[in-house]
């Protein structure tokens, strides 16, 4: 739709931009594409192009505004931004006048698990927060598909501490967090069983994973006899209870969910009293040190995303459709080059 080589003076006489929006809480069907206003980048702001976005968990939860407690960061009793998004990559078409790292066409991305409302053409964000250079040799869609899923695993694995050799294993390791997580205890030496479905054994492996079980054929809580350092529930299908068996005397438990009512958020406080094996709850934080991390995986090649499937920003429902329905492999973009031809 537009010049790669327009400048920010150009780009600023573009006042309109496509969007996906929405006015409410709930359900793919609350969500439009419309013409909306273009940002224009405040002084420490980047104005970026997006290429691609993604639809992931953080944002149908944002999208749903359940749990009730996203809703404190997001918007109470309504969204506080009307444009979705927690992750992009893109090219800077305009930059603020105090702006010192980024020059007009480089290529970047980011993420902000708050929000960032990227599923738009342009957005904006402050040169301060999670974005970085995308390294050469990575396309668009590739860092895209780093960020929100690479993000979680990153801050579920740097709540434990891990030595080369030590076990873990990873239930979900398909998903957008799980794939980044088994990769990510790769590279750090990690023994790796991964879990997934019987369409994905052949990924677990070319990923990395020394043991694979699948769960659509056996139940991994029953069958496995190791003890893992870890156990990393990337998908928040299992329960501390069941996995117990599994951990090591002062083994670590991690779910990515609240678990059977919330159980989640009151047993990392009782075992830790009673000592012994653990349940911790991530809670994840700092987005700038999980891109910085992922940034340098990509540039030593250790790091290859998973995607599923992409969508053009009209296909915007279907997408969130599918993401909800937890059959997705790795990552769901959202296309916005597709707006451009």
């Amino acid at each position: 739709m537009y010049d790669s080589k327009i400048d920010s003076s150009e780009i600023n006489c573009i006042v309109m931009m496509k969007a996906i929006t929405r006015k409410t809480y709930g359900g793919p069907n609350v969500l439009t594409l419309q013409s909306v206003p273009k940002p224009v980048p405040k002084a420490n702001e980047l104005l970026v192009r997006v290429r691609y976005t993604t639809v992931n968990r953080t944002d149908c939860g944002i999208l749903t505004g359940k749990p009730f407690l996203i809703r404190f960061f997001t918007g109470l009793p309504k969204p506080s931004s009307p444009i979705p998004g927690t992750d992009f990559s893109g090219e800077v078409v305009g930059v603020g006048e105090k702006v010192k790292r980024f020059s007009v066409g480089d290529r970047v991305w980011g993420l902000n698990d708050e929000g960032l409302a990227s599923h738009a053409e342009f957005m904006v964000i402050k040169e301060t927060k999670a974005v970085d250079l995308i390294p050469e040799g990575v396309s668009y869609d590739q860092a895209v598909a780093c960020a929100e899923g690479g993000h979680y695993a990153y801050n579920f694995i740097n709540k434990v501490a891990l030595s080369k050799g030590d076990k873990v294993l990873v239930n979900g390791a398909t998903g957008a967090i799980g794939s980044a997580a088994l990769q990510i205890l790769k590279s750090r030496g990690v023994f790796v069983t991964a879990v997934g479905n019987t369409k994905n054994m052949t990924l677990l492996k070319k990923l990395g994973a020394d043991k694979v079980y699948n769960y659509e054929k056996e139940d991994f809580t029953e069958l496995d006899e190791l003890q893992y350092n870890c156990v990393f529930d990337a998908v928040g299908k299992s329960s501390f209870k069941k996995c117990k068996r599994l951990l090591l005397p002062k083994g670590i438990y991690i779910s990515s969910e609240l678990g059977p009512n919330a159980e989640n958020l009151y047993l990392p406080i009782l075992t830790y009293i009673k000592g012994g094996k653990r349940v911790i709850f991530p809670i994840p934080k700092n987005c700038k040190e999980s891109i910085e991390y992922l940034n340098n995986l990509l540039e030593a090649k250790k790091y290859v995303p998973v995607i599923d499937r992409n969508y053009a920003p009209e296909e915007i429902k279907s997408a969130y459709e599918y993401v909800q329905s937890a059959q997705k492999t790795g990552n769901v973009l959202i296309d916005f080059t597709a707006s451009e031809s």
